[in-house]
């Protein structure tokens, strides 16, 4: 088994065990608090004879383990997560990144192998390897096409491309976990329209000399 299946098992492994515990911490978090699905605010004077208005509200249906959820499923299939969230067109960025990363690490693997098989025989000797004789065959031929020195340095850069591509596609495998969990914990923020910002321009009038005041008002709505 190579190195980056090993990496992968135990990523999947642990992501796993940390699922399972934060589901378990939530569901006691549960069972502890009391069911409340909607508030009561009365406004009004506390005066005899006055009718108090009441104001119903409901609460904001969050599921506290959407964001664990999320997380371990781009854990298991990356762009998965981004799909639980409803976030389709993230999938296919995602496949696409991921899919690059690997087919560059596989590209700059084999070219390694073949530069390093290459050396090998060189070193032992064999003057039968692809770079010897990249012309017609010559049975008279001593001097090979591609020197040792450059077979190593070739197959040093391509070790380097490979371990770069490894690197890359593991860091947007762990930024596809992050933002799924980032992303489903975002969907359960109060974005209601009655939220709002604004600044505005406003003229007061001085109430001594009557001269207007000029000035910006930041308005802000709950």
């Amino acid at each position: 088994m190579s190195k980056l299946s090993c990496f992968f098992v135990l990523f999947l492994i642990f992501n796993s065990f940390i699922f399972s515990q934060q589901e378990e911490q939530e569901d006691k978090k549960k069972e502890a608090l009391p069911e409340q699905k909607a508030d009561s605010l009365k406004t009004g004077l506390a005066e005899e004879g006055v009718v108090f208005e009441e104001v119903t509200y409901e609460q904001l249906v969050i599921n506290p383990l959407a964001p664990s959820k999320a997380a371990f499923y781009s854990t298991i299939l990356p762009g998965l997560g981004q799909i639980y969230n409803k976030r389709y067109w993230k999938a296919p960025i995602v496949w696409g990144a991921i899919g690059l990363g690997v087919a560059s690490y596989s590209a700059n693997n084999t070219e390694y192998r073949r530069f390093r098989d290459a050396f090998k025989r060189r070193r032992a000797g064999f003057t039968d390897d692809e770079f010897f004789d990249l012309g017609e065959p010559d049975l008279n031929k001593t001097t090979a096409d591609v020197s040792d020195e450059a077979l190593q340095d070739a197959q040093e850069a391509a070790q380097r491309n490979r371990d770069l591509a490894l690197l890359i596609t593991i860091a947007l495998y762990a930024l596809n976990v992050i933002d799924a969990n980032v992303d489903a914990h975002l969907k359960q923020y109060n974005v209601d329209d009655r939220l709002a910002m604004d600044i505005k321009p406003y003229i007061n009038l001085n109430p001594i000399n009557a001269d207007p005041n000029y000035g910006l008002a930041l308005v802000v709505k709950f």
